[in-house]
Parts: structure tokens; C-alpha cells; sequence
């Protein structure tokens, strides 16, 4: 499977791997038999702005033998780019989604576990970003056809790290009632009833929260 290096890098992955990098860094550098993105003494710093289910093997590997951080940007704020085909850009629009940390758990569910490893954590980055569209007819239909083609860093907003289970309890809301089923923390943190569901998952593979009975059809967890 290719890995992320600079013949295929997107402008965002390209902009976070020059925040990172610190003075004595070794970038786009082999190690283990994987290029990772940032290699600082015996810590790597992998950039991943997507599809997490590429990673699992790799970071397995890699935390056997080193501290890994695994780095990824959130768009709290996104403009829209459309460019046509001569590169003129025809429209500018902000998006009217704002990202949060729950769209983290869309990724996180390919391997939650991997939470309670002692060598191992996230960093979400908020960002501002955006994102370039290309009229190239081989885009998604709901976009009508139009292709993202890349995203742009504009700014940074905030940092949060997540290095162990217990970091993750912060994100279960105090008017949570207890015990609680996964509509109710849908409707505690704002979000779908599907993204709840992702999180409940990824908590319970991190035993952070437990399953302690159900209501009809429906769980009912704690922590």
C-alpha cells in the first residue's frame, strides 16, 4: 500500500508537516520500513488528513519499538474553492459545517484500542482550510460532479492531545444522564445519532464506558 510522501502530498498535509517539524527533525524519513513524516529522536509524528483504515498495520509495527503521535486537522471553519477549468477560480463560499471532536471518531473506530497503548497518541488540530474543487466531471454527484482536488491550510486554531483513555471522558457531557443511551449523548454533544453510536464504540474498546443493561432494543452504558 503507498505510504504518504511528497509525490503524492496535498498542500495541508505539506503545511501541518512544516508546523510540526522542529530544528534537527528528519522528515519524510524510512523508518521501519515505513516513511513517516516527522522523526524526532524516538518519537514519529505521522500526519494522516484521512482514512485512518490505512494505518492500522503501520502503526502496529511502529509502536513496538517507538513513541508514535499520530496528527489530524479538523476544519472548524472551511471555504469552498471552485476552479474551472483554466485554474480561474469562479466562486468562493464558506461551508455552513463547522467541524468538531466528534468527527474524530468517524476515523478512531478503525482502532480505538490503540488508545490505551502507552506509546501511542492523537493531536487534533483545528483549522481553518480550504478546500479547492475542480470541474473535471469525476466528482462525487452530490457535489455535481465537481472534484476536490486539494485543501489549504489558512490558519490554526487550536491543538488538543489525546494520550490516554482517561482524555476521552472530558468529551462525555456532565448533563449526560446516567446511565445513558447513545440518542442521549447524540443529543448531549449536538451531534447524529450515528457519530454517537461511533463514539460509544470507540469508548467502550478504550473501557472507558460499559454496557449495564438495555431499555427494549436499546444499550444503556456508564462509565
Amino acid at each position: 500500500m503507498p505510504q504518504i510522501g511528497q509525490l503524492q502530498e496535498k498542500s495541508l498535509h505539506a503545511a501541518l508537516k512544516a508546523l510540526y517539524a522542529r530544528p534537527g527533525d528528519l522528515l519524510e524519513t524510512k523508518v521501519g520500513g515505513y516513511i513517516i513524516d516527522v522523526v524526532r529522536d524516538d518519537t514519529l509524528i505521522e500526519i494522516q488528513t484521512r482514512q485512518f483504515s490505512a494505518l492500522k498495520t503501520k502503526l502496529a509495527h511502529l509502536l513496538e519499538t517507538h513513541r508514535v503521535r499520530l496528527v489530524h486537522p479538523i476544519a472548524q471553519v472551511r471555504w469552498v474553492v471552485r476552479v474551472n477549468e483554466d485554474g480561474e477560480i469562479v466562486s468562493r463560499r464558506k461551508s455552513p459545517r463547522r467541524g468538531t471532536v466528534d468527527l474524530l471518531f468517524r476515523e478512531l473506530i478503525r482502532f480505538p484500542e490503540l488508545i490505551a497503548h502507552p506509546n501511542f497518541s492523537i493531536e487534533i488540530v483545528f483549522t481553518h482550510e480550504e478546500e479547492i474543487w475542480h470541474n473535471d466531471g469525476r466528482g462525487s454527484w452530490r457535489r455535481k460532479r465537481w472534484s476536490i482536488a486539494d485543501r489549504r491550510l489558512l490558519s490554526v486554531v487550536e491543538q488538543i492531545a489525546f494520550e490516554t483513555p482517561d482524555d476521552f471522558r472530558a468529551l462525555l457531557p456532565e448533563s449526560l444522564p446516567k446511565p445513558f443511551t447513545t440518542a442521549d449523548l447524540a443529543a448531549a454533544r449536538g451531534c447524529s445519532r450515528n457519530l454517537a453510536q461511533k463514539m460509544v464504540f470507540c469508548l467502550r474498546q478504550m473501557h472507558v464506558i460499559e454496557i449495564v443493561g438495555k431499555r427494549g432494543n436499546t444499550l444503556i452504558y456508564e462509565m
